[in-house]
């Protein structure tokens, strides 16, 4: 084997390590960054039936990750789950859980398609909602291209 190919082998392997040895090291400097960023969830509420099972996972979320400082939650909701937070219907329970929420920095989107269709505005809804112009499905979506997980219970 000349020795120009035993250099090149030399060079070749010693390159390898080098790069093994910094990717070791790096790596953990690159899940503590990623660990550093709040997870995102995004929970999808469509059945009027799965309120307070919804919003009690909500709450059991934000309890299991130590706080809403650690966890960045959105929910939409569209299609009949929308009367359960419509602010003359709503009953207590969820009127004083959605106050708690909107405190802790819960997104509340409301699906715009469904408040035409249930002839509402965000006044008409409990305080802290956002209109999801374009579609709750379409919010969902644009949530999930920012990183966020879905959930729907």
């Amino acid at each position: 084997m000349p020795r120009r190919n035993i250099l090149l082998a030399a060079f070749a392997v010693i390159a390898g390590l080098i790069a093994s040895v910094f990717a070791r090291i790096m790596a953990p400097a690159a899940a503590a960054a990623a660990a550093a960023e709040n997870p995102k969830v995004v929970y999808h509420l469509c059945d009027l039936d799965k309120i307070s099972f919804v919003l009690g996972n909500i709450q059991n979320h934000y309890d299991g990750m130590g706080g809403a400082d650690r966890v960045t939650i959105a929910l939409v909701v569209h299609g009949p789950a929308l009367r359960a937070f419509h602010a003359d219907h709503a009953s207590a329970d969820v009127t004083q859980c959605i106050r708690g929420f909107a405190r802790n920095g819960l997104e509340l989107s409301a699906c715009g398609n469904t408040m035409r269709a249930q002839n509402v505005t965000l006044k008409d809804l409990l305080p802290g909602f956002i209109n999801a112009e374009r579609g709750g499905v379409v919010r969902i979506a644009e949530l999930q291209a920012q990183g966020y997980a879905y959930l729907r219970p």
